[in-house]
């Protein structure tokens, strides 16, 4: 700010640079703000702002900012012609010190107005303009452009790319070329402009136009309904004075229909609108068009920091697999008091879905931390969540429920058994999907491997591992405690096998097997008896976390998806796009092959190959 002799520039940015301005006038009666971006010692552009400092007793008048393409001579310059420098200070650039040639090639810039004090909070003529302008300015002036944007070249070279995203949401409205933001803005800011232009200017509808404009945008891009059906009906003429997301949907999917803005009533005029929109959205309204998934993982909340891994929470946190950044740090304390409230009062939840060659599958997950699966009092409380859920999914026509992690725990419900036997007549595949686990994990093994180390020996996929290898000619060394346990598994292998598996109860008696296959925590101490060389093979959740240099990790059992998936927007938890854990993939095939057996309790051995052998055939692959 300054006085009616000079103003002052505002440079942003450590690349600009005042020492010498070249390309500037500003026909300047007033007082205001100004910035200035300097690129290679030349000005690209001036932006001129009203101040806050005006003295009031100052006029408002206009002020016409133009950029100049050719340096401004300096006498001072070798030749007597050269570059007149512009002092940047704090008391300002003398507008002395700017030519004023009518005959210079000036490009036109922005023009707005300088007002000698705070903008008012609120102007009734000034709202009134807006509307005005943006019925009579803005929704013509999108429609026609956002028609020439589906004409052959731009569509192809340009708006192709917007419609790319195949099922919209609010981050889609923004997700264009710099040309097609370049219309946007020009149809936003005419209803602006004109109304300060005609000194109807306020706080109030700046900020209100904004807002409204970005949120009608992202309501339209939601892909879900918010205005009630039964609004269109009693009033009938709203149907072509504001769009819906139906509205928009169905512009996304036809590409020859519903181009307006906001207004319908514009592809009314333009003969380019689709009356069944209003149809379907009172069928969405009344919830008619919900389908049914065919398959459902039932998940759980790992911990508190990745209760916020969620589309809900972080759309862009959630698009990429999970690692603990420091502003969730910042927000563990909400964190951890909507686990409390979810514990007290939530019931399972839909967190995700894509679709699969005509299957629609979702993720559900129960609301129960990692945590609370080791409370004695809790596990009541769980197995009643994950049976409601299962209980709902038969009700509902759901083909097959995948039970994740911990929602399958032998010592709480018994891997699954405990709801096929409480409830026989279950037209739904209760699955627990470890028989991929298993598969996964034994096609990792190199096939001239000899000699394996298992720790969760005993464990349900601790048992098949064992089994499996030692039909292979595998010998196996058992860690585990309790040979009560260790002989039952033998007893379950062949005669001429059972010498293959052995029981130990050291770690140091692995010092010299290299390949390892963990099922249970290792710490740094127990680590360091794995020879040099050693690859860990692991099950175990949490995993391991990767100590010795001279030794490989193995990640945990997962497989990618098939490429003709579709929708996927989320990671499963550390996993990238597009791969699930082994136990998903598993009920994934199980639906894909259509098996109507429960896969629960005890790993069939003799199934993994099956398994694994389905699950190629449909285009899954390990990672």
């Amino acid at each position: 700010g300054g006085n009616g002799n000079s103003f002052s520039f505002l440079a942003v940015g450590e690349s600009w640079n005042l020492v010498s301005v070249h390309a500037v006038r500003v026909i300047w009666n007033g007082c205001g703000q100004g910035c200035v971006r300097m690129e290679g010692g030349e000005v690209r552009w001036v932006v001129a702002a009203p101040s806050p400092t005006l003295r009031p007793q100052e006029p408002r008048v206009p002020a016409l900012v133009l950029l100049r393409q050719h340096a401004l001579p300096h006498p001072a310059a070798p030749g007597g012609r050269g570059r007149r420098r512009l002092q940047a200070d704090r008391q300002g650039v003398g507008l002395g010190q700017l030519p004023h040639s009518p005959s210079s090639p000036w490009i036109h810039g922005l023009v707005c107005r300088s007002v000698v004090e705070e903008l008012p909070l609120l102007q009734l003529k000034g709202c009134i303009v807006a509307l005005l302008l943006h019925v009579g300015v803005s929704e013509p002036l999108f429609y026609v452009a956002h028609r020439c944007f589906h004409s052959g070249y731009l569509y192809a070279h340009y708006h192709s790319i917007h419609h790319s995203s195949p099922v919209p949401q609010p981050l889609t409205a923004g997700f264009a070329t710099p040309l097609e933001h370049l219309v946007l803005s020009a149809v936003m800011a005419a209803p602006l402009l004109g109304a300060f232009a005609m000194g109807h200017g306020s706080l109030s509808l700046v900020y209100g136009y904004v807002l409204i404009f970005d949120f009608l945008r992202s309501m339209g891009y939601s892909n879900v309904e918010v205005l009630p059906a039964r609004l269109f009906d009693a009033l009938p003429v709203l149907r072509y004075l504001i769009y819906s997301p139906t509205y928009l949907s169905l512009h996304h999917k036809e590409k020859n229909c519903n181009f307006c803005l906001f207004m319908p009533v514009f592809d009314l005029l333009g003969k380019t609108i689709d009356n069944k929109a209003w149809d379907l959205h009172k069928e969405i309204r009344s919830g008619g068009n919900d389908r049914v998934p065919d398959f459902v993982f039932l998940a759980h909340v790992v911990d508190v920091i990745s209760s916020m891994h969620v589309p809900f929470v972080f759309r862009s946190v959630s698009s990429m697999p999970f690692t603990n950044y420091f502003f969730l740090l910042l927000l563990w304390p909400i964190a951890f008091s909507v686990m409390l409230l979810m514990w007290a009062f939530s019931k399972t939840f839909l967190l995700s879905f894509y679709n699969l060659r005509g299957r629609l599958h979702q993720t559900w997950v129960v609301p129960r931390y990692g945590f609370q699966y080791f409370l004695p009092f809790a596990r009541k409380g769980i197995n009643d969540q994950i049976e409601l859920a299962i209980l709902r999914a038969d009700k509902l026509g759901v083909k097959v429920v995948s039970l994740a992690a911990l929602n399958k725990n032998e010592s709480l419900n018994g891997g699954g058994t405990m709801f096929v036997s409480k409830h026989p007549d279950l037209k739904v595949r209760v699955v627990h999907g470890n028989t991929l686990t298993a598969a996964v994990i034994l096609n990792e093994i190199p096939r001239d491997v000899k000699e394996v180390f298992l720790t969760g020996a005993t464990s349900k996929l601790g048992r098949a591992i064992a089994l499996y290898l030692c039909k292979k000619n595998i010998r196996v060394l058992m860690l585990t405690l309790s040979t009560e346990r260790f002989l039952k598994i033998q007893k379950e292998a062949p005669e001429d096998c059972q010498h293959h598996l052995v029981q130990v109860t050291k770690y140091q008696a692995a010092q010299h097997c290299k390949t390892w296959i963990v099922g249970k925590w290792l710490s740094p101490r127990e680590q360091r008896w794995a020879p040099p060389g050693t690859h860990f093979h692991q099950f175990v959740v949490p995993p391991i976390i990767g100590f010795r240099r001279d030794c490989t990790y193995g990640s945990l059992a997962a497989m990618r998806l098939p490429k003709d998936v579709r929708g996927l927007g989320s990671c499963e938890y550390t996993m990238e796009r597009g791969v699930v854990h082994a136990c998903h993939a598993g009920g994934v095939v199980h639906c894909l092959e259509g098996w109507t057996h429960h896969e629960v309790g005890a790993i069939d051995v003799d199934r993994i190959d099956v398994v694994w052998r389905a699950a190629l055939k449909h285009g899954l692959t390990p990672v």
